[in-house]
This record gives C-alpha cells, sequence and structure tokens, in this order.
C-alpha cells in the first residue's frame, strides 16, 4: 500500500510540474492581449489544469477534472464525466467571482490614487511662450503649425 501512495504523489507532482510549465506558456502567449481578456484566458487556463476531481472515494484518490473527462468521453471507461464537468464548474465559478473581487479592488485602488488631472487652458502660443522663457529655441517652433487633426 506504501508504494501506490508513493507513487500516486509522484504522479501528481509530475502532473503539476507540467501544467505550471503549461500555464507558463499561456502566460507568455497571452501577454500581448488586451488585459481584460489575457487575464480571463488565464484563469481559464489555470482552472482547466488544476482542478481535481474524485476518482476512487474510497482510497480518497483525485485527478486532474479535464484528463478524467477526456478519458471518459473518448474511451468511455467510466461515469465520471459529470462530476468532472460539475467540478469544472464548480472551480470556474469561485474563480470567476474572486477575479471579479480583485478586479473592483484594483479599480477602486487606482481611482483613490489618481491624481486628478490639472485643467490646463493655456492657449498654444502661452505654452511656447513659457517654454520660450525656459530657454527655447523660438527659431524652430516659428515653422511649425498645429492642426487639429487626429
Amino acid at each position: 500500500m506504501g508504494m501506490f501512495e508513493s507513487d500516486y504523489q509522484l504522479a501528481w507532482a509530475v502532473y503539476l510540474i507540467g501544467a505550471v510549465g503549461c500555464l507558463a506558456v499561456g502566460f507568455r502567449i497571452t501577454r500581448w492581449m488586451w488585459r481584460w481578456l489575457r487575464e480571463i484566458i488565464r484563469l481559464v487556463g489555470a482552472v482547466l489544469l488544476f482542478t481535481p476531481t474524485l476518482v476512487d472515494p474510497e482510497r480518497m484518490l483525485y485527478a486532474p477534472a479535464i484528463a478524467i473527462g477526456a478519458l471518459d468521453l473518448l474511451f468511455r471507461t467510466g461515469n465520471n464525466v459529470w462530476q468532472a464537468a460539475s467540478d469544472l464548474a464548480i472551480y470556474g465559478i469561485v474563480g470567476f467571482v474572486l477575479y471579479l473581487v480583485l478586479v473592483v479592488l484594483r479599480w477602486l485602488v487606482n481611482r483613490l490614487t489618481a491624481r486628478p488631472a490639472e485643467d490646463d487652458r493655456r492657449t498654444l502660443s502661452q505654452r511656447i511662450a513659457e517654454q520660450a522663457d525656459d530657454g527655447f529655441d523660438d527659431r524652430r517652433v516659428r515653422g511649425l503649425r498645429a492642426d487639429p487633426r487626429y
């Protein structure tokens, strides 16, 4: 019995190392995306990789829910598909709620720490004159014009 326990722990250790590697690759792939999309994709990836499901209730053995669901669907080996799907859904909902709490906290911190923008009503000529007083070379400014095009 002791050897099986050790193999079980070894298998989980190998799986967790591989899952962390896959998540790191997912982080690298999604780094160019818009922040809100990137964070949601990373959350879904983490839920898919790290959600366990109970396989053997007598010995309290767990396995990755995505692997159990895929194997049961492809090979029709057991009846754990619904258990794996419900575990994925529960962990996904919990992860998404925690993510929403994080987003609200981040928004509050950003809102409370952001300084209001200064209302600068000076015209362009006033700004140029102020810069000229600071030692700015006027000859370079004469040929420039300010277009209101965006």
